[in-house]
C-alpha cells in the first residue's frame, strides 16, 4: 500500500506534467527538430525543468533534443554539487555542460546599458550584473551549439511577481512571456513551467527529494523580488486569486 506522501507525489507530479504539456501546446513552445538548451541553476524550478523536458525528448513526437548549461560566476559565492547535478541530468538523458565566466571579462562590460539595471538603479546591482553574464554565456554556448532554444525555468508567479515589479518600478505593463523571440540572433526564449505555481514546484522538490545547492546565492534574499513576494502574499488578503487575476490582465495584453 502506498504511502500518503507517496500518493501525494504522484497527484503533483501528474498536475505538474499537465500544466507542462498544456503551456506547451498553448505557446507553442517545443517544434519537430528543435534542439533546446536549459538553463539550469541547480536550483528547484530548473531541476524541475530537466526532468520535465528530458522525459518528453524521450516521447517519439515532436522529435527534439535538450542540453542543460550550469554557468558559474567567479565572483558570485553560490556552490552548486556537480556531481548531484550530472547524476541528475543522466537520470533524465540530458547532457551536461559546465562553463565559468566573470564579471567584467571583456570589454562589453563598459556598456553603460549592461551597467544600468533598470531606472530604480543608476549603479552595477549585483543581481543584475550576475544575470547578465549567465545570459551571455548561455547565448554563446547556444550558439555554439547549434540550439535554436533556450529554456529558463521560471514559474507563474514569477511572471506575476515581474510584471509587478515593472509596474511599481519602471511604470510600465510588461513581464516575462512564454515565448519571446530574440531580435538580434535566430534564438527563441521559451519558458514551459509558465503555468505552474512556485508552491507546487517546491514542494515537489521536497517530495521528489532534490538536493539544495551547497552554499545559496548570499543575495537571494535580499533583493527587490523578495518585497515584491511579501507584498503578493498581502493582496492575497484581499482577493485569495490574486495570482490568477494578474495572470488573467497578462493573457488578455
Amino acid at each position: 500500500m502506498r504511502t500518503p506522501e507517496q500518493i501525494e507525489l504522484s497527484r503533483l507530479q501528474n498536475r505538474l506534467t499537465k500544466r507542462f504539456h498544456k503551456a506547451c501546446a498553448d505557446y507553442s513552445l517545443i517544434e519537430n527538430g528543435d534542439h533546446i538548451l536549459i538553463a539550469l541553476s541547480g536550483g528547484k524550478d530548473s531541476l524541475a525543468l530537466v526532468e520535465l523536458l528530458g522525459k518528453r525528448a524521450q516521447i517519439f513526437v515532436p522529435r527534439f533534443k535538450v542540453t542543460a548549461l550550469h554557468v558559474r560566476v567567479k565572483e558570485r559565492a553560490y556552490i552548486s554539487d556537480l556531481s548531484y547535478l550530472q547524476s541528475f541530468c543522466d537520470a533524465f538523458r540530458v547532457p551536461l555542460l559546465v562553463r565559468d565566466t566573470a564579471i567584467g571579462e571583456d570589454s562589453e562590460s563598459s556598456n553603460p546599458q549592461i551597467l544600468k539595471s533598470s531606472n530604480r538603479s543608476q549603479s552595477a546591482n549585483p543581481c543584475f550584473l550576475c544575470s547578465w553574464y549567465r545570459r551571455k554565456a548561455l547565448f554563446d554556448a547556444a550558439q555554439e551549439l547549434g540550439c535554436n532554444k533556450i529554456a529558463f525555468g521560471h514559474h507563474k508567479d514569477d511572471i506575476v511577481e515581474t510584471l509587478l515589479m515593472n509596474l511599481i518600478f519602471d511604470g510600465k505593463f510588461s513581464t516575462i512571456y512564454p515565448k519571446l523571440q530574440m531580435d538580434k540572433m535566430p534564438l527563441q526564449l521559451i519558458r514551459p513551467l509558465c503555468l505552474i505555481e512556485e508552491k507546487d514546484l517546491r514542494r515537489y522538490a521536497e517530495l521528489r527529494g532534490y538536493v539544495r545547492q551547497k552554499q545559496p546565492c548570499p543575495f537571494e534574499h535580499d533583493s527587490a523580488r523578495t518585497e515584491i513576494k511579501a507584498l503578493v502574499s498581502q493582496l492575497e488578503a484581499l482577493n485569495p486569486n490574486v495570482r490568477d487575476s494578474l495572470w488573467g490582465a497578462i493573457a488578455r495584453r
